[in-house]
């Protein structure tokens, strides 16, 4: 069984068996026909991953994995605002006429700031720490940047990274202040275990800890039984995971500098409502 099969299950059980609805909430996302979208969630939800032992891609519905990385690499890589430069239509919902989706995102990662050794934009002060300074308890990132909030189309869900190095070893929290899980989890699981191999490899490290904390982690009323009947399967084993050695460059790393082999997953013909 897939390790993050086995954290999926027990997160979904928890959130079934142990969770709040909100129906007693006047809640701000709305279904496509207008009705609120409500959630039974639980708060506070904290999963490890050992990216060491085992990529972190789900086997009871396929990952899209090259899609999710692309948007890793559209964000963290590219530091885009625009749609018009993801390959995917995932973010057209928030994007404004020029393809825009605001001071969000990949905007905060590219705006430089002054430090002692010179002015960066918080990646490339992430890749210089690591090689520099990685006994630093001071490596991390942040898109919630309040004074932008009010000119962002969505505000940040999966909003700070925490890197830190233990021995040859680069772990990282990733701080989520909300989580979709039928739609999103394991999306997002993928794409920052994917930039922890990215960081390690083009510092000289070896991929630890994910460590994933979610604050509000919800099912949506209308992905119940979806969710349910995805819980019950029986899960394949981790497939084999593989990053092209030859990148040494974080910028030179494309969605054709990963590997998947062996992967199974069971066959998913729902239509996934999306609450927007």
């Amino acid at each position: 069984m897939s390790y993050a099969d086995r954290v999926y299950i027990e997160n979904c059980k928890r959130i079934l068996s142990e969770g709040v609805w909100d129906t007693d909430q006047n809640v701000r996302p709305r279904w496509e026909d207008g009705t609120p979208a409500h959630t039974i969630k639980l708060f506070g939800v904290v999963n490890r991953y050992d990216l060491s032992k085992e990529f972190p891609i789900m086997t009871l519905r396929r990952t899209y994995w090259k899609s999710a990385i692309d948007e890793l690499l559209w964000i963290w890589q590219k530091k885009s605002n625009n749609v018009h430069e993801l390959g995917s239509r995932i973010w057209d919902s928030w994007a404004d006429e020029t393809g825009s989706i605001g001071k969000a995102y990949g905007y905060q990662l590219a705006q430089k700031h002054q430090y002692k050794e010179g002015m960066f934009d918080q990646v490339d002060r992430v890749l210089f720490m690591l090689k520099n300074d990685p006994a630093s308890r001071r490596i991390l990132t942040n898109l919630y940047n309040f004074e932008d909030l009010h000119e962002m189309h969505l505000y940040p869900c999966a909003y700070s990274m925490t890197f830190n190095v233990s021995g040859n070893k680069l772990n990282a929290i990733l701080n989520q202040r909300s989580q979709d899980m039928l739609t999103a989890n394991n999306w997002n699981v993928v794409q920052y275990a994917a930039l922890v191999h990215m960081f390690a490899q083009v510092s000289g490290l070896e991929p630890g800890e994910l460590i994933h904390v979610i604050a509000d982690c919800h099912i949506y009323d209308r992905h119940v039984e979806m969710v349910k009947n995805m819980i019950s399967l029986e899960p394949y084993d981790a497939p084999k995971f593989t990053v092209d050695p030859n990148v040494k460059d974080f910028y030179d790393f494309t969605t054709k500098s990963f590997r998947i082999e062996n992967y199974q997953y069971h066959p998913f013909d729902n239509i996934i409502p999306v609450a927007i």
